[in-house]
């Protein structure tokens, strides 16, 4: 349900943004996207059972998305604006590397080494640099909430999910991106049971909806 809820968030999103971009409405709908997808990619994580395949997918499914994300919103092949599966990859490959480099927890105390945690900590933020420099949708913003989500997974529910909407609410705050906060509702009710098995819609329906607004756009437009 909410792959669903975000799914139609986006549609308004794009749709507003692609045909409608002075009805703002639609915008603010559109915010309640990112947080719950930043959410469901990080619940992903914690499950998948290979987190390689994971990261593999997303990165196939970024390349496949590009050229219909290009075309929804320029009109044409362009590197000024990446799409936002190559952002969940960058998240996906930053959780693997700081998984990797903090290593287990100790025994004994059950914790992790501080020093190595904190090695993780910094190849998070550099893979959140790359994500500014390649131009990805949300760039540090997207990768920082997966991550934020992630490492909270063992917190208090209400507590993991206040500090991850809370950070994009507070860091994109301009316009309507202050709507992002709306994000927190469905989360709450967030119940930690797997719903339908509906893995392989939302890798179809991105590229999918994108391609669908750009051929609405060209037939539209040639006919007036």
């Amino acid at each position: 349900m909410l792959k669903i809820i975000a799914m139609v968030s986006m549609v308004f999103d794009h749709t507003g943004d692609v045909f409608f971009p002075e009805m703002q409405w639609m915008r603010i709908v559109g915010r309640l996207a990112m947080p719950i997808f930043s959410f469901c990619i990080a619940e992903g994580y914690v499950h998948t059972r290979n987190r390689k395949k994971y990261l593999l997918r997303m990165g196939i499914f970024a390349l496949v998305s590009e050229v219909p994300f290009d075309l929804a919103f320029e009109g044409k092949i362009s590197l000024d604006h990446q799409n936002i599966m190559l952002t969940f990859f960058l998240a996906i490959l930053a959780l693997i590397l700081f998984d990797l480099i903090r290593g287990k927890r100790k025994e004994g105390t059950g914790k992790y080494s501080i020093g190595r945690s904190f090695l993780g900590i910094i190849t998070v933020i550099a893979i959140s640099v790359i994500a500014i420099i390649v131009k990805a949708d949300y760039t540090c913003f997207a990768v920082i909430t997966v991550f934020l989500f992630y490492v909270l997974k063992d917190t208090n529910h209400f507590l993991r999910t206040g500090v991850g909407v809370a950070f994009l609410a507070v860091t994109r705050t301009m316009g309507y991106y202050c709507a992002t906060g709306l994000s927190i509702i469905p989360l709450f009710l967030y119940n930690g049971k797997k719903g339908k098995g509906l893995k392989w819609l939302f890798y179809v329906f991105y590229p999918g909806h994108l391609l669908l607004l750009f051929l609405l756009k060209t037939v539209l437009t040639d006919m007036l």
